[in-house]
């Protein structure tokens, strides 16, 4: 695999874009977490002391790393849509979890490179190559991430928690704090990853209540219904090429 591929460039730039997004959320003024902090600690040890403050902090972004990732990004959509298929196949641990898992990351990489990539370009390179500061970055680096979230996040779950953060009702997107949107996109990806879940389970609940109906017929109550309908879902997911129609229509919610 060369170089130029989505996937090196994520790892290449992911882990000091989300530190560095996550030290941005935590230090803005605007953001609650940093609300009712004052510290003096007088000129002659500020600099060593902001130092270690930053040290600090990028610690403990590092290790919410893996939450921010999955938080906003395609992550939470893909997995719940993967569940709602294993669990309506009625298959129980197979796909394993780690293979679910496996697949949801690599899908969230595929559906997320246009974003990193622009990221990389405007923001990480730059940084990287000393032409930037950080807080320039962090600016740039967030226009396309908010983008991407803006995209998938509905006006109604957006309007929830402004108003529960008790602030003036934004004009623009760009008057919309970081840490406002993140949960409305959250929320906004359950439902819609629900909505995708319920979709996928009608043929199979079809499946499931015409075999339960066949047995009662014919006087079989003590046979039990799921270990003659999931042969007949099986097939009915090879049949309709399953996998192929689940990622396609879990690859394209997104455009």
């Amino acid at each position: 695999m060369s170089s130029s591929s989505p996937f090196i460039k994520f790892f290449t730039f992911a882990i000091p874009f989300v530190s560095t997004l996550g030290l941005g959320i935590l230090a803005s003024p605007k953001s609650a977490w940093a609300a009712g902090i004052t510290l003096d600690l007088g000129n002659s040890t500020t600099q060593q002391t902001g130092t270690s403050l930053q040290i600090l902090l990028l610690m403990t972004v590092l290790s919410m790393a893996p939450a921010i990732l999955m938080m906003m990004t395609s992550f939470t959509r893909i997995i719940i849509v993967l569940s709602f298929v294993r669990n309506a196949l009625g298959t129980q641990q197979l796909p394993p979890n780690q293979v679910m898992v496996g697949l949801a990351l690599f899908l969230t990489f595929f559906v997320m490179a246009p974003t990193w990539n622009q990221i990389n370009t405007t923001a990480v390179q730059p940084y990287m190559n000393n032409q930037i500061s950080q807080t320039e970055a962090l600016a740039k680096a967030e226009v396309p991430l908010r983008d991407f979230m803006f995209r998938q996040t509905r006006e109604k779950d957006l309007e929830l928690f402004v108003g529960l953060a008790k602030m003036e009702r934004p004009k623009t997107y760009k008057e919309v704090p970081t840490y406002v949107l993140i949960p409305a996109f959250v929320i906004s990806e359950l439902k819609t990853a629900f909505q995708m879940g319920f979709a996928i389970f009608i043929p199979f609940i079809v499946i499931d209540m015409i075999v339960s109906s066949t047995l009662m017929s014919i006087g079989m109550m003590m046979l039990p219904p799921m270990m003659i309908s999931l042969p007949f879902k099986l097939l009915l997911f090879v049949l309709v090429d399953g996998w192929h129609l689940v990622v396609q229509s879990l690859v394209t919610s997104f455009k």
